[in-house]
C-alpha cells in the first residue's frame, strides 16, 4: 500500500499526518509512506525526525489585498502553483500512490488537486471548524472530507462527503502517564507551567509572557516556553533587555521549540497557548487544563470559534488578546494552580472533548479508499 501525506506550514498541519502515518506503519508495515510539503517549511525538520520520506514543492500564500505590490505577489503565486502542479504530477507518476491525505496547509493544494485529477483517492482533513483557503480550493475535488467538530459540517457543500472524525494527536498525548512524565523531567511537587503560541510564534503575545516572566521570578513552579521560530530570532534579548536573567532563574525555561510536547503536557498543571485544532485536540488528548489566547489574526476568525467549542463545555479558560496582557496571564494563571477543584472539572471535561481514537478513524477510510483504488 502506497500512501502520501500532503501538509505544510505549521505544526498544526504537520503533527496530525504524521499521527496516522505512524499507525499506518505500524498496522501495515509493508506499506510505502511518502510525505510531500514545502521546500521552506518546518515539515523538512519534523517529518524526517521521525523517520519519513520527504518530497517538496515550493508554493506560495495569497493575499488578501489589491495593494500593487500584494497583486505583483499573487500573480508570480500563480506561477509558484503552476510549476508545482508539474512537480506534483512528477512525484505520482514515481510514487505511484494508492491514496492520498491531506491534512492542511499552501503545500497540500498542489498535490490534492492532480490526484484527485488523475481519479487517486484522496481526503483532506480539515482540523479547524472553519475551512482555510487550501480546504476550500480543493473540498469540491476529493473523495472524503473530514473535518475534526461536528459543528462545521455545515461549512461544505457536499455533504454526504463529509466525516467528523476529530483530530488526530500522537498517541504519546493519550497514553503518557501523569507520573512517568514528572519522573522523566525529574519534577517534585512543584507546579509545572507550559506555555507555546504556536510553531512561528506570535511577536506581541511573545512580548506579554516576558512581562509574565516578569512577575513569576519568584513563584515556586516551573515554567517552560517555547518562542516559535520566528520569536528565537529576537526574544532571547528582549527577555535580557527587559529584567528577565533565565541563567539566575532557572525554573523558567525558553526554547525555540517544544519536541518532547506529549510528556510535557502530561506533566503540566497549566498549559497556556493559542486556539488552533492541533493544540486545543493534544491538549485535550493530554486531559491538561489550560488558558487559551486565540490569535485574532487568522482567516474567519477561526480560533475564536475553535476555543469557544472548549470553553463552552467548561475545558477551558479563554482570554481575547485585545484584554490580555502580561498581568492578566500572571493572575488567572496563578488563581487556576490554587483552584484544584477547577483544575480537575477541567480535566474531565478535555477527556470528554477530546476524540482519541481520530487517527484510527482515518485510517480506516484510507484503507477504504485504497480499495477502491484496487477495484
Amino acid at each position: 500500500m502506497n500512501v502520501i501525506f500532503t501538509c505544510g506550514g505549521t505544526g498544526g498541519h504537520i503533527n496530525p499526518a504524521l499521527a496516522v502515518a505512524k499507525l499506518l506503519r505500524e498496522r501495515k508495515p509493508g506499506s510505502n509512506i511518502l510525505f510531500v510539503g514545502a521546500d521552506d517549511g518546518m515539515e523538512t525538520d519534523l517529518v524526517p525526525r521521525e523517520g519519513f520520506a520527504i518530497e517538496t514543492l515550493t508554493v506560495s500564500n495569497f493575499l488578501r489585498s489589491l495593494h500593487p505590490k500584494d497583486v505583483m505577489h499573487n500573480i508570480r503565486a500563480v506561477g509558484a502553483i503552476r510549476r508545482a502542479f508539474h512537480r506534483a504530477d512528477e512525484i505520482l507518476d514515481s510514487f505511484r500512490p494508492d491514496v492520498v491525505l491531506g491534512t492542511g496547509g499552501y503545500a497540500s493544494f498542489p498535490i490534492l488537486h492532480q490526484a484527485a485529477h488523475r481519479h487517486i483517492p484522496t481526503a483532506l482533513h480539515e482540523a479547524n471548524a472553519v475551512p482555510g483557503l487550501a480546504t476550500r480550493m480543493v473540498c469540491d475535488k476529493v473523495d472524503r472530507i473530514l473535518v475534526s467538530f461536528a459543528e462545521s459540517r455545515d461549512q461544505y457543500k457536499h455533504a454526504d462527503r463529509v466525516i467528523a472524525v476529530g483530530m488526530p494527536v500522537q498517541e504519546e498525548f493519550v497514553f503518557t502517564k501523569r507520573e512517568d512524565a514528572r519522573r522523566e523531567l525529574g519534577l517534585g511537587d512543584e507546579p509545572l507551567i507550559v506555555s507555546a503560541w504556536g510553531s512561528l510564534g506570535a511577536r506581541e503575545m511573545n512580548k506579554k509572557i516576558v512581562d509574565f516572566m516578569r512577575l513569576e521570578l519568584n513563584e515556586p513552579w516551573r515554567h517552560v516556553h517555547a518562542t516559535g521560530s520566528f520569536g528565537w530570532r529576537w526574544m532571547p534579548e528582549y527577555v535580557r533587555e527587559h529584567g528577565v536573567d533565565l541563567a539566575r532563574h532557572p525554573r523558567i525555561t525558553m526554547q525555540e521549540y517544544i519536541y518532547n510536547m506529549p510528556t510535557l503536557m502530561a506533566a503540566a498543571d497549566v498549559v497556556i497557548s493559542r486556539a488552533g485544532a492541533s493544540t486545543l485536540n493534544e491538549i485535550a488528548a493530554a486531559a491538561t487544563p489550560c488558558i487559551i489566547v486565540p490569535s485574532p489574526n487568522v482567516t474567519n476568525n477561526h480560533q475564536e470559534r475553535n476555543a469557544a467549542i472548549l470553553e463552552h463545555r467548561g475545558a477551558a479558560i479563554v482570554l481575547h488578546e485585545r484584554d490580555c496582557d502580561g498581568e492578566t496571564l500572571f493572575q488567572t494563571t496563578k488563581a487556576l494552580l490554587a483552584d484544584d477543584d477547577r483544575r480537575q472539572a477541567m480535566r474531565k471535561a478535555m477527556r470528554d472533548v477530546a476524540v482519541i481514537d481520530s487517527a484510527d478513524r482515518i485510517y480506516r477510510i484510507l484503507l477504504e479508499l485504497a480499495e477502491t483504488r484496487r477495484a
